[in-house]
């Protein structure tokens, strides 16, 4: 009987592969597809382009999401607090990876305490939605949220990570009414995320009906958790039943669409292969909310703040010129018509 390992080696173990190995999804997230119609007299001045926005409360200076990645290790505290620093000087979103490790070990809380170096900003908390299945429930979130003083919680769903996974917990039957009961007992919002594979239109609506606040598509095109799984299978079998899922999901464009169809009000977050601020320009013109990356502020994390900084202002940057060059003066503007698909021109 293979040994399965616990929560803090696994968590050790997905910083490393991530760092070190190709993990990329064989699906492109779709934004290739799309291209920004140029204004060679856009009628703005590029220092007064406005990319800010409010979301739950909070103002945020560019729609720049940290995405969810880690904690739980002394590793992950390091560049938690990086990031954490990061966001704060730069009054952008981020998440923390799933704290299920720090409820069941509260003596790793501290890898996800971040509040001591970023007291402003707009900042999640996150579970697994399945642990609402093996035990978990309101009183656990409330746990997660009051943590790391958070303003939002996650539930993050990763059904084909946790089947490919060497004794995942593979039980999301009945999963949308415990969702349900936790977004009308918790005190904060909560945000429905994939962590790599995408959103259908009839899985955004269930979420709705459930009281999701948002929705982080997390579409295929970037990180492959599968893949990320198959670097740390323990045999042969769960190494090629993991690999088998490389291309599988929806992508980040095409997640877009389905949850701005089937939820026109929903606030959505885009990750899933973002690699750049003009990335998270088209999605926002397609009907996201914030863009979110995580690989890329990884790397940059292991170096240092000073890292991720230089890196965040590069990314609101390339949103501000495309804005500009595009003529929209403000987020909402990207939304008016900017973009074109290259495949419907054909």
């Amino acid at each position: 009987m293979t040994k399965v390992a616990p929560i803090d080696q696994r968590k050790s173990d997905h910083i490393k592969i991530n760092l070190e190995q190709d993990v990329r999804s064989a699906i492109t997230t779709g934004l290739e597809n799309y291209r920004f119609i140029h204004k060679a007299l856009p009628e703005l001045d590029l220092n007064r382009i406005d990319t800010t926005l409010s979301l739950f409360g909070k103002k945020l200076h560019s729609p720049i999401l940290i995405s969810s990645m880690t904690g739980g290790t002394s590793a992950a505290e390091t560049i938690n607090l990086r990031l954490a620093e990061a966001a704060q000087e730069c009054r952008i979103t981020m998440g923390v990876g799933s704290q299920r490790a720090a409820i069941e070990h509260p003596e790793q809380a501290s890898t996800f305490q971040i509040r001591r170096v970023a007291p402003d900003i707009l900042l999640f908390a996150n579970l697994g939605a399945v642990q609402l299945n093996y035990g978990y429930g309101v009183e656990q979130c409330r746990k997660a949220v009051d943590m790391i003083q958070a303003d939002a919680l996650i539930l993050h769903l990763n059904p084909l990570q946790e089947a490919v996974q060497d004794a995942g917990d593979t039980n999301f039957a009945g999963l949308a009414q415990k969702i349900e009961v936790i977004c009308k007992k918790l005190e904060v919002p909560v945000i429905a995320k994939e962590v790599g594979w995408g959103i259908s239109e009839r899985t955004a609506k269930l979420l709705a009906d459930c009281g999701i606040s948002a929705i982080d598509v997390a579409g295929a095109g970037g990180t492959s958790w599968s893949q990320v799984e198959m670097h740390r299978a323990p045999d042969e079998f769960t190494r090629q039943l993991a690999a088998t899922f490389v291309g599988w999901g929806i992508s980040t464009a095409e997640s877009i669409l389905n949850v701005a169809k089937a939820t026109p009000n929903m606030p959505i977050f885009a990750s899933g292969g973002i690699k750049d601020g003009l990335d998270i320009a088209k999605c926002i013109a397609l009907g996201a909310t914030l863009g979110g990356m995580a690989g890329q502020f990884l790397k940059a994390a292991a170096i240092s703040t000073d890292n991720v900084v230089e890196m965040t202002k590069l990314t609101r940057k390339q949103i501000e010129v495309a804005m500009f060059a595009t003529g929209a003066g403000t987020l909402e503007g990207l939304r008016d018509g900017t973009l074109i698909n290259t495949q419907e021109v054909k």
